[in-house]
This record gives structure tokens, sequence and C-alpha cells, in this order.
């Protein structure tokens, strides 16, 4: 049979790019079998089942999900080192990054939701706002509607927690470690090496800093001021977005100290180093994020 294409035609076509098919892998159902058992522990510590196993149900459970994350982080990082991955991939990578972002902008945008409803909505309707004078007269006609809530309707008192101190010093340390990555990160498109390993190890360690101090302030809200989650709805609020958000600094410092280590093995060039692009831009979001909560929960 005769080629359709002309000799030109396929002279200008453009040659097909390879596609890379992973193996056959263990680790998606590794990790479902650990988030079944983070999940179980967790109800059963809750619920006092198991006789009392449940915290042991959960340790295993995230036990084996820290040997999911490094074993399959170990293939992929094999995979990438030897020269498996193509453009195609790495355009894979970058959509798979976005995307985790921006349904990570919809987690915080959730909670954000929360605390501008208990702020804006539910806290003045009790306090009589609009047609709800009788409501409130009726039900807690002591209660001031104010913000931050330290003295709840069902009289339990506590102490707004303020930007000054170690919230200041955070943002002061988050907002410098954004600055350091995008050193090391200018650094690396430069090949210089020395640079990058420096201003990426001041980065973990300023994110490691952040996570001790943000402890630091807890136990002082605890301790000192009152403020626990059976505060009412500020220390719901003020324990949820801030807890959250520890939660992302301290998995963003594990993946950029994990980039670090590559870079000392001397993984990574300039023109091929996703891993570390997703990390910064996975510290950038939260570093804004935290810009937001210092507003809107220690300022406002």
């Amino acid at each position: 049979m005769a080629n359709p294409y002309s000799e030109h035609d396929q002279a200008i076509q453009p040659p097909h790019e390879p596609y890379y098919v992973p193996a056959t892998s263990i680790w998606p159902i590794v990790g479902a079998v650990a988030l079944f058992l983070i999940a179980l522990g967790a109800g059963a510590s809750v619920g006092g089942l198991f006789g009392g196993q449940g915290p042991w149900i959960l340790l295993a459970g995230v036990g084996i999900l820290l040997l999911m994350v490094v074993g399959w982080f170990r293939d992929v990082i094999r995979e990438s080192m030897g020269g498996l991955y193509s453009h195609q991939m790495d355009r894979s990578f970058r959509q798979g990054m976005s995307w985790f972002i921006f349904s990570e902008v919809m987690f915080f945008a959730a909670f954000f939701g929360a605390l501008f409803y208990a702020r804006m909505i539910a806290v003045p309707w009790l306090g009589g706002a609009g047609n709800n004078a009788m409501t409130h007269a009726v039900l807690w006609p002591d209660f001031i509607a104010q913000w931050p809530l330290v003295a709840t309707p069902g009289g339990t008192i506590t102490e707004a927690m303020g930007a000054l101190g170690l919230p200041l010093y955070n943002t002061l340390i988050l907002l410098t470690s954004s600055i350091t990555v995008h050193i090391a990160h200018t650094a690396l498109e430069q090949d210089n090496r020395p640079r990058l390993t420096l201003f990426l190890l001041l980065t973990v360690l300023l994110g490691a800093l952040f996570v001790y101090l943000q402890g630091v302030e807890y136990v002082h809200a605890y301790h000192d001021m009152g403020l626990t989650l059976d505060a009412g709805i500020y220390g719901n609020t003020f324990f949820m977005l801030t807890g959250f958000h520890g939660m992302h600094v301290t998995l963003g410092t594990v993946i950029l100290f994990v980039v670090w280590l590559r870079v000392l093995r001397g993984h990574f060039s300039s023109e091929k180093h996703f891993a570390f692009q997703a990390g910064a831009w996975y510290w950038h979001f939260v570093d804004v994020v935290w810009l937001g909560l210092f507003v809107f929960v220690y300022i406002l």
C-alpha cells in the first residue's frame, strides 16, 4: 500500500515523543492499607474500641504510610535518574503538582470560610443582630457578640492570642525562608551548587524552627492562656487553621530536606529539576497561607 504522505510531509512531521509507562507498583495498595489503619486506629482511639489498641493501630498505619512514601519516592527517583522520563512526563508532573496545590487552596478556603462564617454570621446572630433580638434575649441575654470570642455563651473563658511575639517571629521566619528558597532556585539554574546547598539547607532549618516555635506557642496557649480546643469557636478555629498549616509546613520541610539530600548526591541540573521546583511551589504556597492566617487569625 502506498504511503499517503509524501517525503516532504514525512520530513516535517515531528518525531514521536517517547512515553514512559511505569511498571506495576505495590505502593498504591500499601498506601490504601496505611490510610485504612490510620482511620481505624484514630476512630478506635477516640471511641475506646478494640480493648484500647486504637493507638497501636494508628501507629502501625503511620509506619506503613512512611514505608510507602519512602519506597515510592525511591522508585520515582531511580526512574528519573535512569533517564526514563520524557518531556511528556515532565508536563504530567507539573500538571499533577498544580492540581494538588489547587486542592490545597480549596482545603484552606473551606477552613477560612468556617472562620468568616463564625465571625461575620454566627456570633452576630447570637448577639441579636438583625431580627434575632428575641433569640438573644431568650437564649443568652448576657452574651456579648465580639471577636475574638473569649467568653462563650456556655461560660468558657479564655484569652486571645496576640500577633506580637512568637506569631510575628514565625511570620518573619517564613518570609525569610521564601527568600532563601528563591535564592537556592536561582543558584540551581546557574549551576552554583555551593550556594544551592547552603540556601536550601537554610530554608529547611527555618522551616524546622517555625514548627518548633509553633509548638512552644501551643504549650503557652494551653497552660498559660486557657486557649484550648474546648475553648469555644475561637479555640476551635485557631487550632484548626494554625494546626493544619503547621502540618503543611512540616510536610514542606520534609520535602525540601529530601531535595537537599538529593542535591548532596549530585542530582538535578539547571535544565531538569522539577522535584526542586515542586518543593519550592509548595513552600511558597504555605507561606502565602500563613500571611492570610497572620492577618485574619492573629491581627483582625
